[in-house]
Formats: C-alpha cells, structure tokens, sequence
C-alpha cells in the first residue's frame, strides 16, 4: 500500500479539493430536506387551491354525468371525450405538477447553490462491481440510512397514531353524520396528520443536513501527502523551480562573461570583486556595466579579462559602488566622474579614445 493512503487524512480540504468534488457532483445535500419541503409545499398550496379544485372537479364529473345519457359512443367521441377530461384534469393538476418542480428546484439550490454537472450521470464500471456493492450495503453509509428511514417512519407514524387517538371520541360520531360531513372529518384529521409530519420532516431534515455537510467534509479531508502534492502542481514543484532558476543564472553568466572581452576596463577591489566597464560614445550616453561578480565569479573575470588584454584597474570604493548596480545600469552620476577619470587612464595606456576598438 502507498504511504499516502496509509496516512491518516487530518487535514482540511483545500479550495482546489472542495471544487473537484463540486464538479464531480459531490455535494452536501439531503434528500429529507427535499421530502419536507415538497409536502409543505403541497400542503400550503392544497390549503388555498382546494376549493377551486373540488369546484372544477365537481363540474366535470356533472358534465361526464349530463353527457352519459345524450353522448352517442362511437370510436371518434370516445376519443374526443377521453382527450377533454384528460386535459381537464391535467389543467387541475398543473398548479400541483408546477410546485413540485419550483420546491425541486429551491430546496437544491439553497443547500448547494448553482451546479451543472453531467458526471454523476456517466456510466462506471465499478459501480456494478458486486463485491463493491456488497460492502455498501454493510457500510456505515447503509447504516446511517436504514436508522434514518427507521426514524422517519415511527416518528410519523407515532404522530399519526396520536392524531388519530386524539379524535377517537369524535369519530364515534361519525355514524350519525352526513356524508359530507363525514368527508370534511376526515379531511380535517388528514391535514392535521400532514400538517405535524411535515413538522417533524422538517426537524429530521434540518438534521441530516448538518449530518451530510460534517460527512462530506470528513470524506474530503486530506492526507499531508495530498496537500503537499497538491501545492506542487499549484505552485510548481520547488524542486524544478530552484532548476530553472539555476540555469537560468547560468545561461546569464555565460552573457556575462562572453561580455567581458568587449569591456574598456575591469575595475577590482584586490579581496573579493570585479566589475567590467564598457563606454561607447556613438552608442551610449555613459559608461555601461557589461560584468561583475565576487570571489570565485570576480576571479574568473579578471582571468577572461587577462586573457584578452582588458586592463583591470584596482579602485575599492569605485568597485564597491559599481557592483551595486545591476549589469546592463549605466553608471550613475555620483561615479561618473570617477570611472571617467579611469576610463581616461585606460585611453591613455592604449592610445586611442572612447568607442574605438
């Protein structure tokens, strides 16, 4: 087994983890939630479309009723008539059909927010795999569910049953009631029950919300491992930045020193630095650092510089100041006066003047 899966996974899921399990569609999210807010739903819609409904219900079956002794049937007007009353009834259950999509809708988006994912719905492999399947039906995922659906059952159900305990003695009346009262009755004691369900739905949901969001931020937990790995393809993996970096310095030393040769003068402090000066009139408005270095790298130039004939002039403060500066920096005014005064001396040595070669 790797070492990072034998790692114990302590730390926080990173943003870039929290994403990847977002766009793979796993989110925390709880179905309760959506069961109790779709019978509240309906339960709120049903408490102010109901007359309506039962109005225009009632109107329809009088009209099936008028019609079952005038309507000659045919092969034609059974259809025709199957179609009205389809759409009759469709048109009645629309409201309904309407509410179940918006409470969908609503009751996702404000646990998990706008998502738009394809990947749960691609086919797996591993998911039809039997022993897979198996160790889930005996996981502590399964168990977590089947306590849940327990739960959810007595709680209704005792609910129900002392509803319905409660108005024992007044269903004793119902065989001296009219039919309509009767239904109303009922009607009355199953909104009741519907009305507390969706009350404890909703507790259990609220629940199981929280108990999905503190699962899924254990599942997305990760290894040391992980976060270091996951810092290496964020910001590159140090090791190879640190290689760049040196050849990058390598490629810029050997600019440096092809440079030198072309240098008027190499300026040195005797201990440890070597800075080479060029000065071409038509080309520069003022002395222009080509080289420099310390120690080993100063050495090294004074060698290039030896082998074709720059001449090295030991000044220390003028070395100390030029060394400052960055190779390409002309040298600024505070030294011009001095690396001109150098530079004349070079000229002289040589006889010949700025810009020739």
């Amino acid at each position: 087994m790797a070492e990072g899966d034998q790692q114990e996974k302590t730390e926080q899921a990173t943003s870039k983890r929290r994403e990847d399990f977002r766009k793979k569609g796993q989110v925390a999210q709880s179905k309760e939630v959506h069961t109790a807010a779709l019978l509240s739903g309906m339960l709120l819609l049903w408490f102010f479309y109901a007359p309506l409904f039962w109005d225009e219900f009632k109107e329809l079956l009088a009209n099936l009723w008028l019609l079952s002794g005038t309507l000659e049937l045919t092969p034609l007007s059974v259809v025709n008539l199957a179609f009205t009353v389809i759409g009759r009834i469709a048109l009645l259950l629309a409201p309904m059909l309407l509410l179940v999509l918006v409470v969908g809708f609503f009751s996702t988006f404000l646990q998990i927010g706008w998502l738009f994912t394809f990947k749960p719905l691609q086919p797996d492999l591993a998911k039809f795999n039997p022993v897979s399947g198996l160790a889930k039906m005996v996981s502590k995922r399964s168990l977590v569910e089947l306590v849940k659906s327990l739960a959810k059952v007595l709680l209704v159900g005792a609910v129900a049953y002392l509803t319905v305990r409660g108005e024992f003695e007044r269903s004793l009346l119902l065989v001296d009631m009219t039919p309509v009262d009767t239904v109303r009755f009922i009607g009355r004691l199953a909104a009741l029950i519907l009305l507390k369900s969706c009350g404890i739905l909703l507790i259990l949901g609220i629940l199981d919300l929280v108990y999905q969001r503190w699962e899924m931020e254990e599942k997305m937990k990760m290894t040391k491992q992980e976060v270091k790995e996951e810092f290496k393809d964020a910001e590159g993996d140090p090791y190879i930045k640190a290689r760049v970096r040196s050849i990058q310095m390598e490629m810029s030393r050997k600019r440096m020193m092809a440079a030198v040769p072309t240098a008027d003068v190499v300026i040195t402090n005797p201990t440890h630095l070597s800075v080479a000066v060029s000065y071409v009139r038509e080309e520069m408005d003022a002395p222009q650092i080509v080289a420099k270095g310390a120690d080993n790298l100063a050495m090294r130039i004074r060698e290039i510089a030896r082998e074709n004939r720059v001449p090295l002039v030991e000044n220390k403060p003028v070395a100390r100041g030029l060394y400052q500066l960055e190779v390409g920096d002309q040298v600024p005014e505070e030294l011009f006066q001095a690396v001109a005064e150098i530079l004349a001396y070079v000229y002289s040595l040589k006889g010949n003047s700025p810009g020739r070669r």
